[in-house]
Formats: structure tokens, C-alpha cells, sequence
């Protein structure tokens, strides 16, 4: 099947249509705002510090993943969605109460609640798309929400600095309420029937560990989570050496951009391809493939040449998504509905923690060698989680293949 027919396949699914059309508007507003808050810090202050824990505010919820997603489990998702979007509407509102230095502490408190809104839209959407979407697009879905979100970071982030350079932080803030009452009516327009939650009475804790249990235990998704934290984990570290990489291309650090903008455009591919490659490959064939194309790419980034490191970027954007479709789409199809936003959320948390760590660690690292030694380690890093993945896809499929009296002989 042609990516093409897979789009519309897609597009012609109303309830599909309509939540990729929530992701381009909401997605549009946060990409403008992570990177406005940052410059918005470091024109008040002076500071690259202050103004980096913008993006730290937004991340840490995702540490409390597991708790936060049992939330998406309680009640449900449509109205949850709903509720979430234009309360963040109306916090973001407060930004305009930002005008000096001393009211920062504000605008640190905002991100961070959006951070954790973040982090249960994410596991509610999970959960509601597995019954609104069905479970033959799940892939294509998926695939398709990488695209149009890879495709926000393009456009957006450019936005939000030309209306702050304009207008200042508050019309970024102004623009991004605007985004998310938007998808409050679009989630609105979804058709679906939810019957309401069942509650356990085990507590809150109780149920938050039953659904890590579920994933953790299951032979089929832990494989695929474990491998998607190392491969964020590989990444995250070769991250900070972009600007040495840059350095010995002869270029200003401005190249960056240049660099982001070729792996952006591998992105959007890798989610226009994922769907026909998933049922073609199965999930871990696919997200082995994806990992070892990012190893590949993470060693050419090291040779200092322009046409080979611009290769090396599309190549990373296009296979590093292959382990995070994967693995969302197996504990989509893998997961009972009612622990699915659990479920959801401990994976993300598993997955995207890493990132933290490996960001710390190898902007450490890159003091201490160049990118040359450091690039190289940690592609062929990739390339071995990417053969032990594939080694236990081919072990699972020939188990699967062989007869009950093969597997159990007398």
C-alpha cells in the first residue's frame, strides 16, 4: 500500500481527521511557546540558565507519568480532553501578568502545570484513539500524528519568535490559549461512546502500579519500551555535540539550525512511512530498522563534511521515530482499554526520561572528547540495541511458528 492511500485511508476516517486536526492546532501554539518562553526569560535576565529550565519545567511532569496517566483512566477521555484544553487556556492567560524579572516565578509555575496537562492529554488521547480510531489505522494514525507534530516544529517555533519579537511574550501566551480553545472544539466534534469508568476502590497507587505491572510484564511490550529508552537515552547523549560538530564544519553555531531543520525533514518521512512499514516489518523489526539507521547516522555525523553530516541529520529524524511508533502502537493494540492510559504514560515516562540524563550527561562528556571519539561510541551503542532487538523479533516469530507439539514434545 503507497503512502499516499495510506494517508487518505487516514483522512477519510472522520474521528482520525478530526484528532490530527487537534494535533496541528495544539501543537502549533506549544512549539511557539517553548521556544518564546526561553527568549523570554533571557531578555529579562541575561541568563542562559534561568532560561533553559523553561524547557526543564515542561519535562519534569513527565517524570510522574505513571501517577498523572492514572488519571486518564478514571474518567472519561473525551470531557477529560475537553477540560484540559481550555484550562490551559485560561492559565495561559495569566502569562500577561509577566512584566519583570520578579514575576517569573509565574511564568516557571505555568510551564510546569502545562508539562503535567501535557502528560495526561497525552495518555487520555492514547486511550481514546484506540477506541474512536480503528485498530487496522492505529499505525497509519500514529505514524501520521509524528508527521503533522515534526511538521509543527518546523513552521511554529519560527512563528512564536517573530510574534514575541513583535509583540512580546504575552501575545505568544495569547496565541497559544487561542490554539488549545480551538481543539477543545474540535476534541467536542469527535464521535464516540464511553461508558464511565469503573473504579477499582484499590487507590491510587494501587492502580498506578497495576498498570506499570501490565507493561512491565508483558513479553512483547517490554522489549520495545526498554529499547526506546536506550535509544533516547544514545540520542539525547550525542545531542550537545552539535555545536562542535558544527565548529568543525567551519561554520556559526547558527549551522544548528540548518542541521535540525534536514533531521525535521526526516521526521515527517518516518511518520508518512510508518504505518505500511509496521505491517509490513511488525513492531520490532520496524523500531530495530529505525534504531539502527539512527546509529548509522549518529557515526557519519562524526565525518566533517557538509553533504555527509546534512545525510546523517535526515537519516537520524527518519529513523529515530521508528522505536516511539512502535512501541505506542504495540501497548495501543497490547493494553486493556481500562489500564491503557496508565499504560500509556509509564511507557512515555520510560521512553522520554532518559533524555534528561543523557542531555546532562554528555554535555559533561563533550567537554571532555570530541565528537570524533564520542559519535562513533555511541552509534555503534544504537546498532548493538538494534541487532539485540532484531535478534529477539526473530526469536519471538520463530516460537510463534512452531506447532504446539514443536514447542512441547512428549
Amino acid at each position: 500500500m503507497t503512502t499516499s492511500s495510506t494517508v487518505l485511508r487516514v483522512l477519510r476516517d472522520r474521528n482520525a481527521g478530526l484528532y490530527l486536526a487537534a494535533v496541528v492546532v495544539s501543537g502549533f501554539g506549544t512549539s511557539s511557546l517553548w521556544l518564546a518562553s526561553g527568549v523570554w526569560v533571557k531578555d529579562m535576565t541575561g541568563s542562559d540558565g534561568l532560561a533553559a529550565l523553561c524547557v526543564l519545567a515542561m519535562w519534569v511532569p513527565t517524570l510522574a507519568g505513571p501517577a498523572l496517566g492514572t488519571l486518564a483512566d478514571r474518567v472519561r477521555r473525551v470531557p477529560l480532553l475537553i477540560t484540559l484544553n481550555l484550562g490551559l487556556a485560561a492559565l495561559l492567560l495569566t502569562l500577561f501578568a509577566v512584566d519583570s524579572p520578579g514575576r517569573l516565578w509565574l511564568l516557571y509555575a505555568v510551564l510546569l502545570v502545562y508539562g503535567a496537562a501535557g502528560t495526561v492529554h497525552d495518555a487520555a488521547e492514547s486511550a481514546l484513539v484506540t477506541t474512536a480510531v480503528g485498530a487496522d489505522l492505529l499505525g497509519d494514525f500514529n505514524g501520521l500524528r509524528m508527521t503533522v507534530t515534526e511538521g509543527m516544529k518546523l513552521v511554529a517555533p519560527l512563528t512564536g519568535a517573530g510574534l514575541y519579537a513583535a509583540c512580546g511574550g504575552p501575545a505568544v501566551a495569547c496565541l497559544d490559549a487561542g490554539s488549545f480553545v480551538l481543539a477543545a472544539g474540535v476534541c467536542g466534534l469527535i464521535r464516540v461512546r464511553e461508558e464511565r469508568p469503573v473504579r477499582s476502590g484499590a487507590g491510587w497507587w494501587r492502580e498506578t502500579a497495576e498498570g506499570a505491572r501490565r507493561l512491565w510484564g508483558h513479553p512483547g511490550l517490554r522489549p520495545l519500551v526498554r529499547a526506546g529508552g536506550a535509544t533516547m537515552l544514545l540520542a539525547s547523549l550525542s545531542s550537545p555535540t552539535g555545536y562542535a560538530v558544527v565548529d568543525r564544519l567551519g561554520h556559526s553555531p547558527a549551522y544548528l539550525g540548518v542541521l535540525y531543520a534536514a533531521q525535521g525533514v526526516g521526521s515527517v518521512a518516518a511518520g508518512l512511512l510508518a504505518g505500511p512499514a509496521l505491517r509490513r516489518l511488525g513492531g520490532r523489526r520496524f523500531a530495530a530498522a529505525g534504531i539502527a539507521l539512527t546509529g548509522a547516522a549518529v557515526v557519519a555525523r562524526a565525518v566533517p563534511w557538509d553533504p555527509v553530516a546534512l545525510a546523517s541529520g535526515v537519516a537520524s529524524g527518519l529513523g529515530l521515530p521508528c522505536v516511539l511508533i512502535a512501541a505506542l502502537t504495540a501497548v495501543q493494540h497490547e493494553t486493556p482499554g481500562p489500564l491503557l492510559g496508565r499504560a500509556t504514560a509509564t511507557a512515555n515516562t520510560l521512553m522520554f526520561t532518559p533524555n534528561v540524563l543523557g542531555l546532562a550527561v554528555g554535555a559533561g562528556l563533550v567537554e571532555l572528547a570530541g565528537p570524533g571519539l564520542l559519535l562513533p561510541c555511541y552509534g555503534l551503542a544504537l546498532l548493538g540495541t538494534a541487532a539485540l532487538l532484531r535478534q529477539r523479533a526473530d526469536s519471538a516469530a520463530r516460537t510463534a511458528a512452531r506447532s504446539p507439539s514443536d514447542a512441547n514434545p512428549a
